[in-house]
């Protein structure tokens, strides 16, 4: 599969979900969003998205049923003495016993770890393709990041993240343990569903693991990576972390698609934020085996930013058209989002954390207005082609 065919390839069919679009959802009715607003600038990006989904809600004549959850991470310990509630867990529940997905804001603490654990969410995907408009704004040179289209398969749900922990006292002070482990079970799943992307995309999968630290850990995903390799007919290539680490920024074009464990995984999905320019830009979708899934960014809640207008909305709003292509099947509308926030960029219009020479910073509110106005005009534009062709 050629880069361009790769953009169209639905991610959910690596999971083998049989009309994942239409699991519970009635097609006379809308689509359902759960919305979790989260904490730090969680609530400013999550209704700038909002914002987004209203101007396409309304140009596209697709109707959308909105729910709204309770307070997750930091603000639910604090009220609730828990990361994730007992009300949030039954208002996920309801949502996907109805065919939706969430769109949820960061939250911080265990908040996401609970999440996944809670609902299975085991894998998650990280797209990485630098955008052309933002070639400039990042540290990469752009020759560098020509070509580069790969796709992050995380375990969310096993491992170091997963484990047990406590701390004793001894006469030398205190010690804090953790034990963790993976299942032959818990990789396979895993495994399969990204030697399945490998053999859809271009052929590469490249497994990350860490022969000396984690000995026992690296040989079994190897054994069970290598059996689900030459079934789809992929070639697998074993790589340590760190040295994945540095090949991501040295030579990114040469991935197609990785597969990690769990705390493997989140270092390189952050560290892949630097070939898009900035965090802010990030996202990912996190799913059970039936197709389940939560949208988010890669990004935390960013306590320093929160309130004062400078945050990036643009990682929360492609989190949420990757929302509507995956869980609803909607590409025209993730596509109207993903093309007005691309042409805004275009236009030289950025937020703080993608300036570069030339370029007018604006805050958060201003870069969703522009968006929004763009999605307008971009409808506008339709509506006056498809006139002049019915004319004749």
């Amino acid at each position: 599969m050629d880069l361009e065919n790769s953009k169209s390839e639905k991610l959910l069919n690596y999971l083998a979900v049989n009309d994942p679009s239409h699991r519970t959802r009635s097609l006379n009715s809308p689509p359902l969003i759960g919305v979790l607003k989260g904490t730090g600038i969680g609530p400013e990006v999550i209704d700038c998205s909002l914002q987004l989904l209203a101007a396409v809600q309304d140009v596209t004549g697709t109707k959308f049923d909105l729910w709204h959850g309770g307070p997750i991470g930091e603000e639910a310990k604090t009220q609730f003495g828990r990361w994730l509630p007992n009300t949030v867990v039954q208002f996920c529940a309801e949502v996907f016993g109805r065919g939706g997905a969430i769109l949820s804001g960061p939250g911080g603490g265990r908040y996401v770890y609970d999440l996944r654990k809670q609902f299975d969410l085991f894998c998650k995907f990280v797209p990485v393709r630098p955008w052309p408009e933002l070639a400039r704004a990042g540290n990469i040179s752009p020759q560098h990041l020509r070509d580069v289209d790969l796709l992050i398969v995380r375990d969310n749900t096993g491992g170091l993240y997963q484990g047990e922990w406590q701390t004793h006292s001894t006469d030398d002070g205190q010690v804090a343990e953790h034990r963790f482990s993976y299942s032959e079970l818990e990789v396979r799943r895993l495994v399969e569903v990204s030697a399945r992307a490998a053999a859809r995309r271009r052929g590469k999968l490249h497994v990350i693991i860490k022969d000396g630290g984690v000995p026992g850990i690296t040989a079994l995903w190897r054994e069970v990576s290598l059996a689900a390799a030459e079934k789809h007919g992929v070639a697998a290539e074993f790589m340590n972390v760190d040295f994945a680490a540095y090949e991501l920024i040295q030579h990114p074009a040469k991935f197609d698609v990785l597969v990690a464990p769990n705390l493997f995984g989140d270092i390189l999905a952050d560290i892949s934020g630097v070939l898009l320019g900035s965090r802010g830009v990030t996202f990912s979708g996190n799913y059970d085996a039936a197709g389940n899934g939560v949208y988010q960014t890669n990004h935390g809640c960013a306590q320093d930013l929160a309130g004062t207008d400078t945050a990036n909305p643009a990682g929360q709003m492609l989190s949420l058209a990757m929302l509507l292509r995956e869980s609803f099947g909607l590409d025209e509308a993730a596509n109207l989002m993903e093309e007005s926030l691309a042409e805004i960029w275009r236009q030289g219009w950025r937020t703080a954390d993608l300036a570069e020479p030339g370029c007018r910073v604006i805050g958060t509110q201003a870069m969703t207005d522009r968006v929004v106005q763009q999605v307008r005009r971009c409808a506008e534009v339709k509506e006056l082609h498809e006139t002049r062709v019915a004319a004749g």
